[in-house]
């Protein structure tokens, strides 16, 4: 097993409409109002950003994000990641009853260093480390979608 490759998977229930929850979600460069541990996004052109995460452990993540596939029929969002982690992340948005769900997957290999270093003892931290980031994405996009 390679303690460093990572398969995550969050659910988001949300009270708005699928496509007001899927432009949210395609403006990466707004994630900083809304979700507090994206500390920055940086447009790099149409289809890349540059990012800076940080949950609750004290490490910054820093990432570039490439658009793989962007398809508001499907409600699908996709990119490629390369940086202090690599692989690959999807937001899958769908109608749920009177609102949506978004559903989040992750495939990532960590390249920083010292979370490599760390792989063996550190993963149950660093899971709970993202559950925490992800669970306050989840209650900052509610707050915000409510408030436009």
């Amino acid at each position: 097993m390679d303690w460093s490759h990572y398969r995550f998977r969050s659910l988001w229930p949300l009270p708005a409409p699928p496509a007001t929850v899927y432009d949210a979600l395609e403006r990466v460069e707004d994630y900083p109002r809304w979700w507090p541990q994206v500390r920055s996004v940086n447009r790099l052109n149409d289809t890349t950003g540059l990012f800076t995460v940080r949950s609750f452990l004290p490490y910054d993540l820093t990432f570039t994000a490439h658009e793989g596939r962007r398809d508001p029929d499907a409600g699908i969002l996709e990119s490629a990641l390369s940086g202090d982690m690599a692989g690959r992340v999807r937001w899958t948005v769908t109608p749920d009853g009177a609102g949506t769900l978004a559903r989040y997957d992750q495939v990532v290999e960590v390249n920083k260093p010292l979370l490599r270093r760390l792989a063996v003892p550190g993963r149950p931290f660093f899971r709970l480390n993202h559950r925490l980031m992800m669970r306050s994405g989840r209650r900052g996009l509610a707050a915000y979608l409510e408030a436009v």
